[in-house]
């Protein structure tokens, strides 16, 4: 009988990892191999990751828009090369699907930082931004919740894109105030959602990019975005640590494309 039993133990123990193996070969993971732009052009696609807000990528209808998916394309078709964008809204997932391998080129608006430049090379500056604060603005006769300055961020809770390169401006931030602020870094929206969010009162105050915040502001005529949280810093796309033949192919095209009146023309249809 215990020999029995000792045979049913092992058997069932068998179809568990009969089991286990069947499902894990059910979903084979997609493989990635890091390229630089040799490999790149002999595949014939670049690969990009973005944001989707106003600035960087938006579809509308049919069409599909922005200053970077714009570039981006220009660049493609300079080169010959079929372009494959995705958009994500997570700053942690873009980087890690560049250190995958995942993605050839982050194509948004990465502000350049001391950290960032130890995952990421960037290519030349694209533009100028700078860190600003999403609140409601005052309204008369009622308790306000308007900051006036960044002393007044002490006790309060600032909504952030998870990963963001922000968070390293509001910890230092901390400090020079000497205060507590409470970092509620959100996943699952961007800096477009987080302001929506501001204006139908579900949370108090976020902490988005200056440009798409002006890119916004119509819509939400009860928001104020005049109380800057960061100095005014540099941004740029971000290509892996591997690919330095890509962003040196980057920076020379875009030293000759930023001279023309196309250049011109698209810079001024996003950056008023």
């Amino acid at each position: 009988m215990k020999k029995n039993k000792t045979y049913y133990l092992l058997g069932g123990f068998i179809l568990l990892l009969v089991v286990i193996r069947l499902c894990s070969h059910s979903e084979p993971r997609p493989e990635f191999t890091p390229r630089d732009y040799p490999d790149i052009l002999r595949s014939g696609v670049l690969r990009a990751v973005t944001e989707y807000n106003t600035l960087s990528y938006h579809a509308d209808k049919d069409s599909v828009s922005g200053f970077d998916y714009e570039l981006l394309s220009a660049f493609a078709q300079a080169k010959h090369l079929q372009l494959e964008v995705t958009p994500e809204m997570s700053f942690e997932k873009r980087l890690k699907g560049i250190a995958e391998g995942k993605y050839d080129l982050i194509a948004t608006g990465t502000v350049i930082t001391t950290r960032s430049k130890d995952t990421l090379l960037f290519t030349h500056p694209l533009w100028l931004s700078k860190q600003i604060l999403v609140q409601r603005k005052p309204e008369k006769g009622k308790d306000s919740l308007y900051i006036h300055n960044q002393l007044e961020l002490g006790g309060k809770t600032l909504h952030v894109v998870k990963g963001s390169p922000a968070l390293l401006r509001l910890h230092n931030l901390i400090n020079e105030i000497a205060d507590t602020i409470y970092l509620q870094e959100v996943d699952q929206y961007g800096p477009e959602q987080l302001m929506a969010m501001v204006s139908g009162g579900d949370i108090d105050y976020a902490v988005c990019d200056e440009n798409i915040a002006k890119g916004n502001i119509a819509l939400y005529p009860n928001l104020d975005i005049d109380t800057d949280i960061s100095f005014t810093q540099f941004y740029a796309w971000g290509a892996p640590k591997y690919a330095p033949i890509l962003l040196d192919s980057l920076n020379s095209w875009l030293d000759q494309y930023m001279k023309s009146e196309d250049y011109r023309n698209l810079y001024k249809k996003y950056f008023h």
